[in-house]
């Protein structure tokens, strides 16, 4: 089809995801016809730094062909087996047992599903499941932070913590809760202890509000992503465990961004050795090559729900691509990539090279703060750095940023309320660090040709 026809039959019959569905009829799709490496190449020919690794997901990066091999063998073989019946599949078993191996903690059991969404609707399903077949009914309510990000299903999109997966969608339920994130450059606490101090109060204070008999868990994502990549400060993820662990309610930690190299180690868990209830995973699993997500389980959770179900009974929670052979093929292959390929090592080098680069932006008239852990960053963009205003939302900041950004080659994610995101691929040289930094400098410099924002500028 020539590139007119793609982008009409697209307005005609595509419904693409979190968009503004008038304005994407308005503007029209963007066609991509190839990757490799970090790079991106679209239907026009333009080669485009891909600076947020598709969607915080291409973490190996595009173009592996060892990948495409594992993913046609598996084909060949065996391109379907269900989990159902007792059945199962060689890639999915030893991926499995892999993946356990390198989990925190106990979380020697893995369910399989299709993304991180449907990884956080299973994990609340367990906890209903596993608090009833222990006596504890009543425990009901979750916890988890505003910006947080834990999927737009039925369910997750309640514990999501943005407003725009809330409106017209009847979420959050009413056994759903948000507290205040740990977001040091928006807080007025004097120190990270003191906004440590500030969560767990905060916890606590939810908790003893609802009643402790009535509260099942509380979510976190080790480094809140979608809501604007805010850094939680050291020592706070341990601290909000062991609140946990004094109330009584189930840790849940969200890695479907954060896992998989991302932030430096295979899972950011390990940067403070955090031991959760449960762990959810995706993006990175299969680096995007293949849908896949899937959650971890500790021993004792998974011990209370087998023990506590008599037999001859089901757990009845499924999925038909549960455990697909196909993709626990990729994320076998990918994580070899991760280790013996040396991604891992190389990400947490460029990791170190974007954070001393991002550095240097501090000083530019539009950046408020730059934070990084990692190949994960956020640039936070004001128009007043005294008071930290945001940019004013008639400016039309994110579409200026996305379209400038992309006339120089970079696509990065610019969310609504100035805040810009990177995750470049783990295999990103220095040298390519140095081009997406360029590449943005460049476009932060564009926005102030801009006459109403640098008009807004003080």
């Amino acid at each position: 089809m020539t590139l007119n026809s793609l982008i009409e039959t697209d307005r005609a019959h595509w419904i693409h995801p979190v968009a503004s569905w008038r304005d994407h009829e308005a503007r029209g799709v963007t066609v991509l016809r190839s990757g490799k490496g970090v790079y991106l190449t679209d239907s026009e020919g333009h080669e485009l730094l891909d600076g947020f690794a598709g969607l915080w997901c291409v973490n190996v990066g595009y173009g592996h062909d060892s990948i495409v091999e594992a993913a046609a063998e598996q084909m060949r073989r065996l391109p379907y087996a269900t989990g159902y019946f007792h059945y199962g599949s060689e890639p999915a078993i030893l991926l499995s047992e892999k993946l356990a191996e390198r989990a925190p903690g106990d979380l020697n059991h893995v369910y399989f599903g299709l993304g991180g969404s449907d990884a956080v609707d299973s994990v609340i399903r367990f906890i209903r499941y596993y608090y009833n077949v222990t006596g504890r009914p009543t425990k009901k309510h979750m916890i988890a932070l505003e910006r947080g990000y834990h999927g737009s299903s039925s369910i997750g999109a309640g514990l999501t913590g943005l407003p725009s997966f809330h409106l017209n969608f009847d979420a959050p339920t009413a056994m759903q809760h948000h507290i205040s994130p740990p977001y040091a450059y928006r807080s007025d606490a004097p120190d990270e202890a003191t906004l440590i101090a500030r969560s767990v109060a905060e916890l606590k204070a939810r908790v003893a509000e609802l009643g402790a008999e009535n509260v099942a868990a509380f979510f976190a994502e080790p480094v809140v992503g979608s809501g604007g990549v805010i850094l939680p400060p050291k020592g706070w993820l341990p601290a909000m465990q062991a609140a946990c662990r004094e109330l009584d309610i189930l840790f849940v930690i969200d890695e479907v961004i954060t896992g998989f190299g991302r932030t430096g180690p295979l899972f950011a868990c390990e940067h403070e050795g955090i031991e959760p209830d449960f762990m959810t995973v995706a993006k990175g699993l299969t680096s995007g090559y293949a849908p896949m997500g899937a959650l971890f389980m500790s021993d004792r959770i998974y011990r209370a729900i087998a023990d506590n179900t008599p037999p001859g009974v089901p757990v009845g929670h499924g999925q038909t691509y549960s455990g697909h052979p196909v993709s626990a093929a990729i994320g076998l292959e990918v994580l070899r990539l991760y280790e013996e390929g040396g991604l891992l090592a190389n990400g947490q080098k460029s990791g170190a090279h974007l954070a001393a680069r991002l550095a240097g932006l501090r000083d530019h008239p539009l950046v408020g703060d730059v934070r990084s852990l990692g190949l994960l960053a956020g640039i936070e963009l004001v128009t007043n750095k005294a008071t930290k205003q945001r940019p004013a939302p008639a400016l039309a900041l994110p579409d200026h940023l996305a379209r400038i950004g992309y006339r120089n080659r970079l696509i990065f994610r610019a969310f609504g309320d100035g805040i810009v995101g990177f995750a470049p691929p783990l295999c990103i040289t220095e040298d390519e660090v140095d081009v997406l930094v360029d590449r943005f400098t460049k476009t932060l410099d564009e926005l102030l040709t801009i006459k109403e924002i640098r008009d807004a500028v003080d």
